[in-house]
């Protein structure tokens, strides 16, 4: 066999900022604080700081392999932490702080995290649960001593007393891309959170995937806005992509409020922007109480839950921009498909157009998508048959960290995502369900997702979750649980009569319940687990 003659480097973390600090020094990081002011310096800036941080943990006695944690906002600091930690040899552990304190103790044990870095914000938690964390050494406050809080905690560190005791030369070592770089726990309903252990070499792939026109295509020429967590599979991978294509990046820290929101994207010119659908929601109220358009904004990447039909034709009919639908999980790194459309759709009309955004789209080189019945038997790309969606490729977990009787892969190596979805003959996936979520109506199956953007698309709707009810006859029935807009009045009549001009007869929900607010999760999905909890014992006039 013939070897190819081409040079070898191993794909590392570190080569991300070594990169972006050679061809792109003086790009920007722009930070909102957790104190308010906003913080400006260059990729040239955070690259020393990073290795000043590197110096700062080997004196900590962090070693080759050791877990580092983070509970912090998106910030320079949390960006610094991650090229910083990983680029060493460490692993980086990104801890969800909106979940249960609980939660968060069996994540920072089963992850074994040596270090801790914590947000202000964030410091009563771990006071709150400290006697707890078996194996934690260091507490470091990512702050300056001046906004340093006091605290009753042995050894606290002050994150820039830390990094100014040290050197700015550091050579990071050569990684074997295969060994781990980084580590997240899901944030599931039930059951401990399960974590995903990541490699070097699927973070910089997952972040060449990002940079690609068919992806989110972060380049030079943009500004990015990230709304979407640093907690949340490292921003959508965007901590890496975004340096990876040399774009300028726009923090918000903990200021989430539609008009924080707004004046950012205005103010520093945003090209590009990440978030799930109810951030969005948040600035569409704002702007609509403001006036305020956004005339820089082309672009907004829409997942963590299935994007409303209503809030794409806002976007597009209001504000000029386009959504691009995505879909992804923690154990596919996240991302493992992006919807954009192809030239021959331009003829479609707008409808059919819509129909086409409204679906997750196809996946990114370097994932593989199918769907299965429940024996595993793969199921035909037509459009109308769902089943189970099975993913595999470069950056989807072969199996879950330090997990018992762990069945997640099948056999034939297929990761079981517990999504339900359908693929057309075009290649376009759509979520139709959660497994556990999806309707089970005579024999028929109902998805909760399409009733929830049908009832979204009501103009006097803020928010809608359905779930299954038990009924005598059909087994279960959908029952919609809804937001109204403050100062509408819509009826259950009015509500169930839209639905109904869209669906078939049979889908129709059976009753409407209006409450005040929806639960969520850690990610801020809908907490359907909760809702089935309350309105388990629902008894449905049909009944």
């Amino acid at each position: 066999m013939s070897v190819g003659m081409m040079q070898d480097h191993p794909l590392i973390v570190s080569a991300v900022l070594d990169f972006a600090e050679r061809w792109y020094p003086d790009v920007e990081i722009v930070s909102r604080t957790v104190e308010g002011d906003m913080h400006r310096y260059t990729y040239r800036d955070a690259a020393g700081r990073s290795r000043q941080l590197a110096n700062a943990l080997a004196t900590l006695g962090i070693r080759k392999g050791d877990k580092v944690g983070t509970l912090a906002w998106n910030g320079f600091r949390h960006l610094e932490c991650y090229y910083a930690i990983a680029g060493s040899g460490a692993v980086l552990h990104t801890v969800n702080p909106r979940l249960f304190p609980e939660q968060i103790v069996y994540i920072i044990n089963h992850g074994e995290d040596k270090a801790l870095f914590v947000d202000t914000t964030f410091l009563p938690l771990i006071e709150s649960v400290r006697d707890q964390l078996g194996s934690v050494e260091h507490i470091i406050v990512m702050c300056d001593r001046a906004n340093m809080p006091s605290t009753d905690l042995d050894g606290v560190l002050c994150y820039e007393e830390l990094l100014a005791a040290e050197s700015d030369h550091y050579v990071w070592p050569e990684l074997d891309e295969r060994a781990a770089s980084a580590l997240c726990y899901t944030s599931g309903t039930t059951g401990n959170p399960k974590g995903v252990l990541y490699s070097h070499r699927s973070m910089v792939l997952h972040a060449m995937a990002e940079v690609s026109p068919n992806s989110i295509g972060m380049c030079a020429s943009d500004t990015a806005l990230i709304l979407v967590p640093q907690f949340h599979v490292f921003a959508w991978g965007t901590t890496f992509a975004a340096l990876m294509g040399g774009t300028k990046i726009v923090y918000p820290g903990p200021h989430m409020d539609g008009d924080s929101i707004s004046r950012l994207l205005n103010d520093e010119q945003c090209t590009v922007s990440l978030a799930v659908p109810t951030i969005w929601m948040m600035l569409m109220a704002s702007l609509k109480a403001s006036g305020d358009k956004l005339p820089h904004l082309n672009r907004v990447v829409i997942g963590g839950s299935a994007c409303p039909e209503a809030m794409i034709r806002t976007f597009q009919d209001d504000y000029d921009v386009r959504v691009l639908h995505a879909w992804g999980m923690t154990e596919t790194g996240p991302l493992g498909s992006m919807c954009h459309l192809e030239p021959k759709h331009g003829s479609l009309d707008d409808t059919d157009q819509m129909a086409i955004r409204c679906k997750q789209g196809k996946p990114v080189y370097g994932i593989d998508l199918r769907i299965v019945d429940e024996s595993g038997a793969p199921l035909p790309h037509d459009g109308v048959a769902f089943g189970q969606l099975q993913v595999k490729g470069h950056w989807v977990t072969a199996g879950y960290y330090r997990a018992e009787n762990d069945q997640s892969v099948s056999a034939d190596g297929w990761f079981n995502t517990g999504d339900v979805a359908t693929i057309d003959s075009d290649g376009y996936m759509q979520i139709t369900d959660r497994t556990k979520d999806v309707i089970k109506s005579g024999g028929e199956w109902i998805s909760s997702i399409d009733l929830e953007n049908i009832a979204v698309g009501h103009a006097d709707i803020a928010e809608a979750a359905v779930i299954a009810v038990p009924h005598p006859k059909w087994d279960e029935r959908p029952l919609v649980i809804a937001v109204r807009k403050p100062g509408t009045t819509v009826s259950r009549e009015d509500l169930l009569e839209h639905i109904g001009s869209a669906v078939a007869r049979w889908q129709i929900p059976d009753d409407v319940v209006f409450v005040d607010e929806l639960p969520h999760g850690a990610t801020g999905k809908l907490n359907k687990l909760a809702l089935r909890e309350q309105y388990g014992d629902y008894r449905l006039p049909t009944v």
